[in-house]
């Protein structure tokens, strides 16, 4: 049973996610602001969070910076707010996924458990008769089998969905991937204005794993058409 802490100030809201993901057999922990929620994440196991934007104390978006600091669970943000200023602002910070206000609780339902399974699936060190998958270019290495990335032998710690969109790339060397496919690939729903997401996390994972972010040596774009990693 995965546990899932629901923060809000709204109280009503947090009861109505409550009943939806306890349906679903989800143990769920409530909190009403952002420092409240940095208090259960420390002394209790949680496996992923939804939090809202605008609360008082500690807001999402600060919150959210101060637990990427330390843990990679998987954060979905809410917000009464729909512009992509917002969206990106959330992605930017850490946050998996974002959904605005009011939302239909069987989308947020499906969004908690697409996230679950990414984070389920990174978290799986599972060995397979000693053959390992691992994919490498250059000084980059990524061990399918042990969630692992490395760069130059350094490891270095990617979100799921950085995860997932690394792992994507790096099967498949030299290959170019739209934005739409990336986005289809990873998030297993149709692209929809999915630019400003992909490009996000696309950067997040430059800061993590090139020397120098503004001149990639693995992480190319290919102007007009996608993302790919060089192959070395």
């Amino acid at each position: 049973m995965a546990n899932i802490l629901v923060c809000d100030d709204d109280k009503d809201i947090v009861e109505a996610i409550d009943i939806y993901l306890t349906q679903e057999g989800y143990h769920i922990l409530k909190a009403y602001d952002g420092e409240e929620a940095l208090r259960i994440l420390r002394n209790n196991s949680v496996d992923l969070l939804i939090i809202d934007v605008m609360m008082p104390k500690l807001d999402g978006i600060r919150a959210t910076l101060k637990i990427r600091e330390e843990n990679p669970l998987p954060i979905i943000i809410l917000s009464a707010k729909s512009e992509d200023a917002d969206k990106i602002l959330g992605l930017n910070v850490g946050a998996d996924d974002y959904v605005t206000k009011p939302f239909n609780p069987l989308e947020l339902v499906a969004r908690v458990k697409s996230q679950l399974r990414r984070y389920t699936r990174l978290g799986a060190a599972v060995q397979h008769g000693g053959q390992e998958h691992i994919y490498e270019t250059g000084g980059l290495s990524v061990n399918d089998d042990l969630k692992e990335v490395r760069v130059d032998g350094e490891p270095v710690k990617l979100t799921p969905i950085e995860y997932n969109i690394l792992l994507l790339l790096v099967k498949n060397q030299g290959r170019v991937f739209s934005i739409n496919q990336i986005y289809e690939s990873i998030w297993n729903e149709e692209a929809i204005a999915a630019d400003n997401t992909v490009a996000v996390h696309i950067r997040h994972i430059r800061e993590k794993i090139e020397i120098n972010p503004k001149d990639p040596r693995y992480l190319k774009v290919v102007w007009g058409l996608g993302y790919k990693i060089e192959k070395r």
